[in-house]
């Protein structure tokens, strides 16, 4: 009872903290966040983009977090083979928490990965970009305990 305890405590703090971030993020936007987009636009001349959690549109991230709520997965060193019309696939590392014996006592563990994005479509926000929807991760020797050598994830809009 105790350990449950604590480990709603932690995530109701961090899930509070985040929310106070995102909230601070979003009621206050840059003066630079809205020429990215449009930067990009030009850069990828129709080529999608992937949305991170501060809703920024990026091309060939070297990291990405997949986990925005807590930070407790993660994409690093990510080498790009292709960023096409369709989809784009990298090699990289999944940083993940295996929250033992809870998320903020954790400790994280890479495992190499392969990684593709598809199902492009408009993205809300700027509906003049297309946006990666979709993304699989393709463990290729270990992966954190209950999950399959496949995993694939809707991303945000």
């Amino acid at each position: 009872m105790r350990r449950h305890t604590a480990r709603t405590a932690v995530t109701l703090c961090a899930a509070t903290s985040l929310a106070a971030v995102m909230a601070t993020a979003s009621a206050a936007p840059s003066a630079t966040q809205a020429p990215q987009a449009s930067q990009v636009v030009q850069q990828q001349q129709g080529r999608p983009v992937i949305v991170d959690c501060f809703w920024h549109p990026e091309v060939r991230p070297a990291d990405f977090i997949l986990a925005c709520g807590d930070g407790n997965s993660r994409l690093t060193s990510l080498h790009w083979s292709q960023w096409l019309p369709d989809s784009a696939s990298a090699t990289g590392f999944n940083a993940v928490n295996d929250c033992k014996p809870y998320c903020a006592a954790g400790k994280f563990h890479s495992y190499p990965v392969i990684v593709r994005l598809d199902h492009p479509q408009p993205w809300k926000k700027h509906p003049e970009l297309q946006h990666y929807t979709r993304i699989s991760l393709v463990y290729t020797n270990d992966r954190p305990d209950g999950f399959e050598r496949t995993v694939t994830y809707p991303l945000w809009n």
